[in-house]
Parts: C-alpha cells; structure tokens; sequence
C-alpha cells in the first residue's frame, strides 16, 4: 500500500468530512470549521491529506504561529489504522512546525484514546496537563508538549 500525502484543499472536503465523521463520531468538526481552517492556509494553518490509490484515507492539521505550534488534528479512516499513516502526517507536521520556526508542538488527545498517546509518546511528546470534561462527551483530554530544539 503506497500513501501519498499532499496538502488539503477545499475539494477535498467532502471526502475528508467522511473521516471526520467515522473517526470523531461524536465531536466531529463541521464543514465549515474546516473550511475556516483551509481558509487561513498558508498563512497559520498547514493541512495534508493521506491518499491510498484515489481514496483520501486521512488528514491532518496543524496551526502555527510564532514559535508555537499545536496539532489541530489527525484522523485516519478505519480500515487504513495501525500502517503507519498517522504517524506519516504527525512527520510532516512536525517538519512544517519546524520550517515555520516553532521551538515547541503542543496538542489535545482524548483520555480514553491510549493508541494515540502511545504514538503521540513515541514521537517525543510528554504530557503536561490535563483538560476535564474538554469533549463534548464529558472526556477529559491530556494536554502534551514536544521540544522541537532538544
């Protein structure tokens, strides 16, 4: 299975709601927000999607200004998890954090979600907070921080 990641457009939405929709069922972003986020692209916001033959499997985003950046969100469909995509798009994200001249990455996950921690830890990240009741559901989210410079 080759991936393919490219940078997202407002053609892409369509396909991309699909993903946000199964991955984040019950906190999904709407169109708009996307729109709004891909509207603010280049300036703050960098947006990939993963593509698997014709299909967007994927997409990430991320917002960076001055030297922060956060990771607004990865999703990958079902039946695309655990072959390393989510990992492929954190990478780029990362690398455009540190084009942008972030010195640190910072990020939201949901406490009930230890797969994404797991990767999240693998790549650097620590944790550093937590959010109560911070998705619409009433979960908490860890807060997390990568030091791009150390």
């Amino acid at each position: 299975m080759s991936v393919v990641l490219r940078p997202m457009t407002h053609d892409d939405l369509p396909e991309v709601m699909k993903v946000e929709r199964e991955t984040f069922p019950l906190d999904a972003w709407s169109e708009g927000m996307l729109r709004g986020e891909l509207d603010d692209q280049p300036r703050t916001r960098h947006y990939v999607v993963a593509v698997v033959g014709e299909e967007i499997v994927g997409y990430a985003g991320l917002y960076a200004a001055g030297d922060q950046a956060d990771v607004q969100t990865i999703a990958v469909s079902e039946g695309h998890r655990r072959a390393g995509i989510g990992g492929a798009m954190l990478t780029e994200l990362l690398t455009e954090a540190v084009r942008r001249g972030a010195t640190s990455v910072f990020l939201e996950v949901r406490a009930d979600n230890s797969g994404a921690q797991a990767v999240y830890e693998r790549f650097g990240f620590e944790r550093i907070g937590l959010r109560r009741r911070y998705y619409e559901d009433g979960t908490d989210a860890i807060m997390m921080k990568k030091d791009l410079n150390a």
